[in-house]
């Protein structure tokens, strides 16, 4: 009788196991062009912050992780039509997003700010909006969310984040609005042409997207960072990934982003 229930219990729970665990691979996706957080390797593979946290996630799931490189703008479009199961790419978790897609918890703060030409008068957001000012933005970012609300400056919305950046080097634009960590990455390459003003005028968060409805997966991710944070994997990231961001936040007196 022992023997009989020992097998059983090992037959419900491979059953249990057949049936609850989802096998197929787990498709994230994200936009290689955003370093150190999304990028692609001298082989062209995805390494960074992103890939590492969907390679976790995937463990901690017990599904394989595939990541597809798809421009920012389509991601949540690849989303809602099942193409991608997740978005996993610095996305900041807005009420606007939130009406197309669900999030997970957030697992980043960050803040909109601006990457300031040298010789331009702009030092804060509210300088941005004169007339005569130029200010870039990058599509389909919450940057170019915030430009809507002005109504004096001229908005060049582009598509490529380096384009923005140099709009703001060769002087045509006064200001590139930005997060906090690409502004100081663009300044620290651009130190002769560029200022950083760091001083978040909008703070936002970030957070994994997930298809509406799809709670089963949500709760998984959930309970992913959860875990991830309380065993100090963010710290790891932010250590093998941001270590000079980190000690550049730190001299600026900012709060750092994990």
């Amino acid at each position: 009788m022992k023997r009989l229930l020992l097998v059983w219990i090992s037959a419900l729970a491979f059953v249990s196991g057949l049936f609850g665990k989802d096998t197929k691979p787990l498709v994230v996706g994200m936009e290689l062009a955003y370093p150190p957080f999304e990028m692609a390797n001298t082989a062209g593979q995805p390494e960074g912050v992103s890939p590492d946290l969907a390679a976790a996630l995937g463990q901690f799931l017990q599904r394989k992780t595939e990541i597809l490189n798809l421009p920012f703008d389509g991601l949540i479009p690849s989303l809602k039509t099942g193409k991608i199961d997740l978005i996993i790419s610095s996305l900041t978790a807005t009420e606007e997003r939130a009406k197309s897609i669900d999030f997970s918890i957030p697992y980043l703060s960050t803040g909109l700010c601006l990457l300031a030409g040298k010789n331009t008068p702009v030092q804060t957001a509210r300088d941005c909006d004169q007339l005569g000012r130029t200010i870039a933005v990058k599509q389909g970012t919450t940057g170019h969310l915030a430009s809507r609300q002005f109504t004096k400056a001229k908005v060049l919305v582009l598509d490529r984040e380096t384009a923005c950046v140099l709009e703001v080097v060769q002087g045509r634009a006064d200001a590139f609005i930005y997060d906090q960590m690409s502004v100081l990455k663009h300044f620290q390459q651009n130190p002769d042409t560029t200022r950083a003003l760091l001083e978040p005028f909008q703070t936002e968060q970030w957070a994994i997207g997930i298809r509406k409805g799809n709670t089963d997966l949500r709760n998984q991710v959930n309970a992913f960072l959860k875990s991830f944070k309380e065993q100090g994997g963010f710290d790891t990231l932010g250590t093998r990934w941001l270590a000079p961001q980190k000690e550049a936040f730190r001299a600026a007196g900012l709060p750092f982003l994990f």
